[in-house]
């Protein structure tokens, strides 16, 4: 808070000056208090005090009612305290009061429509997702060549992108403004003719068709050994092309000149190989190409019959995916919701596995052009290699391309004005983050003109850093499970130990919620156990304990999953997941004593990218707890020096930033307080 002596000279120096401008006018002192209480709410909103903010806001607004500015201000703190609909009711209020055809109207018109779709109960059907080109990574521009007939296309985290060079004989790694970051072209002798990359773990597989041969590279893709050898044989290869992982890290080759799918263990030793000539109820392949491993099946599709065919990871045949229509089926790959991604000629289909169901999610270029390869990135978009066009086409939602990017200016920090730095948040319209943007796409502006000196500080995604807070259910449920408690404590401790994160807090969820230290806050004290331990209050402080942390950040709720009647009873569970999704807070669970997780558990997870994580799963739970490091985050750093004249730091200074991707945009407009002369 300002001390009195500070706000003393605040108050005179605001009254000095107004009297300035008014000469011998009567002095609005509704308009200085208003000014005033504005002025620590911005402050306390940067500090994320969102409480204190909505305080002052309405104190502010109490003196001036309607005014647009406090309005909007008064939003933005409603909508990070996760209280989405009350902050609706302030942008529509400042919209009006703007005039809905202003600048601020209609910027403020695009937020609330955003916000409000992701609240709708009745979200766009599936079935009518449609995507369209967005852009283009081309394999040449006039006489420069960056790559030439690809393939396959493998997506990164970061929002960049593997691309098999069959035609130029390497792998080139690309970022999201299609820029080439990097180029690997194998060992001594090189790659020979490469067609294929999947990853798994730390390692990277990529099929070379003229070579006979699989290379292990390692995750930045320098090469580490070889599997298998060209031949005729067990073990051997001739014109391996597709490749495919399952979930036990087993390798499946396809290997089109024996017309068959070979299969390898993690140590890259020989298993067994299947298909071949037909068999029993199997026709044989004809022209295997794509493939795809998913819970214990073995998806291949095979060219020439315009067939998937099944088969168990025993290489027992299972029968056909009865898919209709297929044009000349090549590149098979998994969504993470179970869908199956199909490149149809110049077609990208999702197929369901289950009930063979298929919608065409678009098309690249026309119908003599040959998609080999598809995937989805880390923004979701389509990736398509385009081998006879030579180059990788970029397909996004259409519904996206309309709405743009939804940008959000999440903090100004100016303690060290003149140099200002804000935090910038950059999600699509469904809130799922847009990662590997760099200075490149950003622009800050100040009072209608270019910042100066405008510098990209650093982006969330690049961290391999999360802060955790741990909230501990104490409730009956849980009190004989203490050893489970403290197993799972011990776990998220290691994870915090091997330097992948730091944690924060660890909150007791008893019916007076505290923060407890480790390791006597894993087991807690034995009043603590209460069957009306507040789940909410729990969450609220956990959640606070990490808004001034790491942009990666995640709550670990340990649980026998289930909540107790008090769970929401000052916070709702929309609100809860509201205002952990506003401020970028992962929501996962660790389950103790064999139960399975409630359904508002369940939600808050899905909402916010979590998991539910039995404590005694055969995987264990520290691997996954390690991998929220890698939780794609779409917040941003960039710093300016402000040219504005600050009033001796009275005066509200505007920012605005606008973000470009391809053929999209976004753009917020905010402003701030410099520290008082």
């Amino acid at each position: 808070m300002m001390s009195p002596r500070r706000r003393f000279a605040l108050f005179a120096a605001l009254f000095f000056f107004t009297l300035l401008a008014l000469g011998a006018q009567a002095v609005d002192m509704d308009a200085l208090y208003a000014e005033e209480q504005f002025r620590i709410g911005v402050q306390a909103f940067n500090r994320y005090a969102f409480n204190e903010a909505i305080l002052s806001f309405e104190r502010a607004l109490s003196f001036r009612p309607g005014e647009a500015l406090i309005l909007d201000w008064l939003g933005r703190a409603y909508y990070r305290s996760g209280m989405e609909e009350t902050a609706l009711r302030q942008w529509r209020a400042a919209a009006q009061a703007y005039g809905w055809n202003s600048d601020e109207g209609m910027l403020l018109g695009s937020r609330v429509e955003t916000v409000g779709n992701r609240r709708g109960l009745l979200p766009v059907n599936d079935d009518e997702v449609r995507y369209v080109e967005a852009g283009r990574y081309p394999g040449s521009y006039g006489e420069n060549v960056y790559y030439r007939q690809p393939t396959a296309v493998l997506p990164l985290e970061d929002g960049s992108v593997w691309v098999v060079a069959y035609g130029s004989n390497e792998i080139v790694r690309i970022d999201v403004n299609g820029l080439v970051l990097d180029r690997k072209r194998g060992p001594l002798n090189g790659f020979d003719r490469p067609y294929d990359l999947v990853s798994w773990g730390d390692r990277l597989y990529l099929s070379e068709y003229r070579g006979g041969r699989v290379s292990v590279l390692s995750s930045g893709g320098d090469w580490v050994s070889y599997i298998g050898t060209r031949g005729l044989g067990d073990g051997n290869l001739l014109g391996p092309q597709n490749l495919a992982v399952d979930e036990d890290g087993y390798l499946y080759v396809v290997d089109y000149g024996n017309r068959r799918v070979v299969k390898f263990d993690p140590d890259g030793n020989f298993i067994l190989s299947f298909g071949g000539a037909a068999r029993g109820a199997f026709p044989g392949f004809l022209s295997p190409t794509g493939i795809a491993a998913r819970d214990g099946l073995i998806y291949t599709a095979d060219g020439a019959a315009k067939r998937i065919y099944v088969h168990d990871s025993n290489g027992a045949y299972r029968g056909e995916l009865a898919v209709r229509d297929l044009a000349g089926p090549e590149s098979l790959r998994f969504l993470s919701d179970g869908g199956l991604l199909v490149a149809d000629t110049n077609r990208i289909l999702l197929v369901d596995p289950y009930s063979a169901l298929v919608r065409v999610l678009g098309t690249a270029g026309n119908s003599r052009l040959r998609i080999t390869g598809v995937a989805m990135d880390a923004n979701g978009n389509l990736l398509a290699a385009n081998f006879d066009a030579g180059e990788i086409s970029v397909l996004t939602r259409l519904d996206d391309m309309a709405s743009g990017l939804f940008v959000q200016v999440e903090r100004v920090n100016a303690e060290n004005f003149p140099q200002v730095s804000v935090d910038v948040l950059v999600q699509d319209r469904l809130r799922r983050p847009v990662v590997g943007l760099d200075a490149r796409n950003f622009l800050v502006g100040e009072a209608g003109a270019a910042a100066q000196a405008q510098q990209f500080v650093s982006a969330a995604y690049r961290s391999a850093f999360v802060d955790l807070s741990v909230l501990v259910e104490r409730s009956p449920r849980t009190l004989p499970l203490r050893d489970d408690l403290e197993a799972a404590l011990g776990d998220i401790g290691q994870v915090v130990a091997g330097g992948r994160g730091r944690l924060r807090s660890v909150v007791s969820a008893g019916a007076q919620p505290r923060r407890e230290s480790l390791p006597a806050g894993a087991r807690g004290d034995l009043a603590d156990y209460d069957s009306l331990w507040r789940f909410d209050l729990g969450l609220r402080l956990a959640a606070t304990d990490l808004l001034a942390g790491e942009k990666r950040r995640a709550v670990v709720f340990v649980s026998s999953g289930e909540l107790s009647p008090a769970a929401f009873e000052r916070y709702g569970l929309s609100e809860l997941a509201a205002y952990l999704a506003n401020n970028g807070i992962v929501f996962h669970t660790v389950l103790v004593g064999g139960a399975d997780a409630s359904e508002e558990i369940r939600y808050l997870c899905r909402e916010t990218g979590g998991e539910v994580l039995p404590l005694y799963r055969p995987q264990g739970v520290r691997g996954a707890l390690e991998k929220l490091a890698q939780v794609p985050t779409g917040s941003y750093n960039i710093s300016y020096r402000s040219q504005l004249p600050t009033n001796f730091g009275t005066a509200y200074l505007p920012v605005d930033v606008e973000v470009y991707l391809m053929e999209r945009s976004g753009r917020d407009a905010t402003g701030y307080f410099p520290p008082l002369e």
